[in-house]
């Protein structure tokens, strides 16, 4: 039933969900990662190693860590040593082909608990048609079929917001085309029995990181997959636990390391506040209340700062054409906010003279505005177009980041104040 939905591309609850990715500011998206829900399996290789009293649990829960240790120095040794042949070699393969090896030779399966080991079960025999719709006219019904198409539907388009901002082309996914997607697999995974698929951060960076250009390291994942679950269960069935826990642990390192703090604080302290208040929240809770988080977080320091609610929500602009040159100039807070409106309608201009965005009566510029509205540019300007960016001369910077958060000097507040009422 969610899949359905989804599938109904026109369908304004999708449509407003795609369009809506943009309200989430730049600090709570670098959460959307390995980097923060990676750090939760690290709790595999402490829960799980723990000793229940007798010797021979000791041991297993040792031999286990062992395992979990192994697997972590070479997903951070490998591509630390420089070596270019091993390169090429991929570290979760070499992680398999040690630690699986290892599992087989100290007795895992026979001397471990169940939760050691990775384990599928009887897949193929629990695949059929399973389609119950007894309960269609009960509001419990619906009520989780929504939840699910809201819950599944944002958490992906952040995921690909995410996966964007790692690409080194810094292309722009289709928002649309990744929900049809999600739809057509949720309704066929619906019918067959499964739970309901999002977009995954984890192996879309695994893409990327390899050396994944196209859609088609996507395709070739997910028949990679498939043929595995045709062919190798029972070899899966015996990866310890701890050596998948430790991959997740590198691949959320590598998009949570200190460098992503260190880049946050580059930003301005508010951006660190920001993306502090989204880690906490969501170890704390969830995913969803941690972006919720820190979008108030962001709310609440743009209003201390001067920028009234209103036009915090509503895209104020004024455009107007002299001597050839069209220019736009905003009025009151340019922040994320408001972001769908200007972006709208800067993706509607068709003028073939010069542009000029003026902000100069902008009360308030924030990251995510300045971000959208300069990489905008840099793919105008590489088009042959003249368009630029003007009138932040009277703003003051919060850090020396080209595209930091700029508040407008105190002595223009009053004409800044005006002009927005």
């Amino acid at each position: 039933m969610v899949g359905q939905l989804r599938l109904e591309r026109r369908l304004p609850l999708t449509d407003a969900l795609g369009r809506r990715r943009e309200l989430v500011p730049g600090p709570a998206r670098l959460t959307f990662s390995p980097g923060v829900p990676g750090l939760r399996p690290a709790r595999l290789l402490i829960e799980d190693t723990r000793a229940q009293g007798t010797l021979a649990t000791f041991i297993g829960a040792f031999l286990f860590s062992i395992v979990g240790l192994i697997a972590l120095a070479i997903m951070f040794g490998l591509p630390a040593l420089g070596i270019k042949a091993l390169k090429k070699v991929p570290a979760p393969m070499v992680v398999l082909l040690i630690t699986v090896p290892l599992s087989v030779f100290w007795h895992f399966r026979e001397t471990e608990p169940a939760y050691s080991l990775v384990s599928i079960g009887d897949f193929w025999g629990s695949l059929g048609l399973n389609i119950d719709l007894s309960m269609i006219a009960a509001p419990a019904f619906w009520k989780y079929v929504f939840m699910f198409l809201f819950v599944n539907s944002l958490e992906s388009l952040l995921t690909v917001k995410a996966v964007d901002n790692l690409d080194p082309w810094k292309r722009e996914s289709s928002y649309n085309g990744d929900l049809f997607g999600l739809g057509a697999g949720n309704l066929a995974s619906g019918l067959l029995g499964g739970l309901p698929m999002i977009s995954e951060v984890v192996r879309s960076t695994a893409n990327i990181g390899f050396g994944g250009r196209s859609k088609w390291a996507n395709f070739f994942h997910g028949a990679f997959l498939l043929l595995a679950m045709l062919l190798m269960i029972p070899l899966i069935e015996m990866i310890p636990n701890a050596a998948l826990a430790a991959m997740l642990i590198y691949a959320g390192y590598r998009l949570a390391a200190p460098s992503q703090f260190v880049h946050a604080l580059h930003l301005g302290k508010e951006q660190l506040l920001i993306f502090l208040t989204t880690i906490v929240v969501t170890l704390a809770e969830d995913l969803l209340l941690g972006i919720a988080a820190g979008i108030v977080v962001k709310i609440i320091f743009h209003v201390y700062h001067g920028a009234s609610l209103g036009s915090l929500f509503r895209a104020r602009y004024e455009i107007h054409e002299q001597d050839g040159i069209l220019t736009i100039k905003v009025l009151g807070a340019a922040a994320f906010s408001n972001l769908i409106g200007y972006k709208a309608l800067l993706g509607s201009l068709s003028a073939s003279g010069p542009v000029r965005i003026d902000l100069g009566e902008a009360r308030l510029v924030d990251h995510s505005f300045l971000a959208f509205v300069s990489h905008f540019v840099r793919e105008a300007n590489a088009k042959g177009k003249d368009i630029s960016i003007t009138g932040m001369e009277d703003h003051v910077s919060f850090s020396d980041h080209p595209l930091a958060t700029r508040l407008l000097l105190k002595r223009n507040h009053f004409q800044a104040a005006a002009a927005e009422h």
